[in-house]
């Protein structure tokens, strides 16, 4: 005959415990995430954090602010930079008209002037190849070019 288990409150406490927590869809489960997310912060709020920071003039004052808004002391050293940064690049903007774009002819123009010198360069060496040709045909008397004598006939 199979022993039948007494059941206790406190054991009875328990089961019905464990079976809430089970059926309960909020609870937070311990189970890890593939890749925590970064957090995000808005301009705003860096705006508002710097300007809270700045304003502390008591020791710890700044150490309580971070603490609160769960925030390390290299985000205020990094936010400081960035916006140093960006007051140097809003002041360093050159003011006035931006200055036009290149003229679109000016790079077909400097192709084709290019190409005019290297053409230039090809003719010279056909023209010092011509006259080696012309001297090296009188010096073996293969053709005679007549010369001008400058009398009328």
């Amino acid at each position: 005959m199979p022993r039948r288990t007494r059941r206790t409150r406190k054991s009875r406490r328990a089961a019905e415990v464990s079976s809430a927590f089970a059926a309960e869809p909020s609870r937070i489960t311990s189970e890890v995430l593939e890749k925590a997310a970064r957090r995000t912060f808005t301009a705003e709020y860096k705006e508002r954090i710097l300007t809270q920071a700045d304003a502390c003039s008591e020791p710890g004052c700044i150490g309580k602010l971070l603490r609160t808004e769960g925030l390390y002391s290299s985000h205020l050293s990094k936010w400081r930079s960035e916006r140093e940064q960006a007051i140097r690049a809003g002041l360093s903007k050159p003011r006035g008209r931006k200055p036009s774009d290149k003229n679109p002819l000016a790079a077909e123009n400097a192709r084709l002037q290019a190409e005019i010198q290297r053409l230039q360069a090809c003719l010279t060496q056909a023209e010092a190849i011509i006259d080696v040709q012309k001297k090296l045909s009188q010096l073996l008397g293969l053709c005679e070019i007549p010369a001008h004598t400058g009398r009328a006939s």
